[in-house]
């Protein structure tokens, strides 16, 4: 991997505790450049808490989680992450796209420029002058997926990106998503949605109470899962909890 890279991420035995309840115990992966890494899991498997400990917005209570030291900067600065619901400052939708490229430096005609460029591709060109706050939930997650993707982030994290969105604003989501990947962001995503895993997943790493138990390429995780537990889960039988 190229000293440019901060890819591979490596988790060793990371586990998270808060309240007296152990949310994640003994995760151990490496991600690599290129898939898609869908995680998937009922709720309060600890998906989300995964996430946000791989970018950085919590700090592991057990094990250890790092970068390629072959890289010298900061990687915060080459990753982003988007949540279910995100948050929209107070200006128009294209000052939103902006923002990131102005604290990164970039000069104000470049900025607009590559902002309107980006909201084109999310289909949001048209609004580019509306107050960000007052847009669609859909609306403010493709926003947000343009705010995220004009940094070009070598590493994408999204957090069940469409959990509160219709069939529509999915798909629409969802593409983005698709030609954020196929540009070669590395996206590291959860979701709740098996037919959305079907459709962006290259492989999936499975969590149940807090452990990953099964990691596979999605063809092989859909048709042979390992493990009782990822068998029940896909056919609906593994309890919510």
């Amino acid at each position: 991997m190229s000293a440019e890279s901060i890819l591979p991420l490596e988790l060793a035995e990371v586990g998270f505790s808060a309240g007296g309840n152990r949310i994640l115990d003994g995760i151990t992966a490496r991600f690599e450049k290129g898939p898609v890494s869908v995680i998937l899991g009922a709720n309060g498997a600890g998906k989300s808490v995964l996430l946000r400990l791989c970018h950085g917005l919590l700090a592991p209570t057990q094990g250890r989680i790092a970068w390629d030291g072959g890289f010298g900067g900061d990687p915060r600065r080459r990753q982003a992450m988007v949540f279910q619901r995100p948050v929209m400052l107070r200006r128009s939708a294209l000052a939103n796209v902006a923002y990131g490229l102005a604290i990164a430096g970039v000069g104000r005609g470049e900025r607009l420029a590559s902002g309107r460029q980006m909201l084109e591709r999310v289909g949001l060109l048209a609004l580019a002058e509306r107050p960000a706050r007052l847009l669609s939930g859909g609306e403010q997650q493709r926003l947000a997926l343009a705010r995220a993707w004009v940094m070009k982030p070598e590493v994408l994290f999204l957090d069940e990106p469409t959990a509160n969105l219709d069939p529509s604003a999915t798909r629409a989501v969802e593409a983005i998503v698709a030609a954020i990947a196929g540009e070669g962001t590395k996206v590291i995503m959860t979701t709740h949605d098996l037919g959305q895993a079907r459709r962006l997943a290259d492989e999936i790493l499975f969590l149940h109470r807090g452990r990953l138990i099964e990691r596979a390429p999605k063809a092989i995780f859909f048709t042979q899962p390992h493990t009782p537990e990822a068998g029940a889960f896909l056919r609906g039988d593994l309890p919510w909890d």
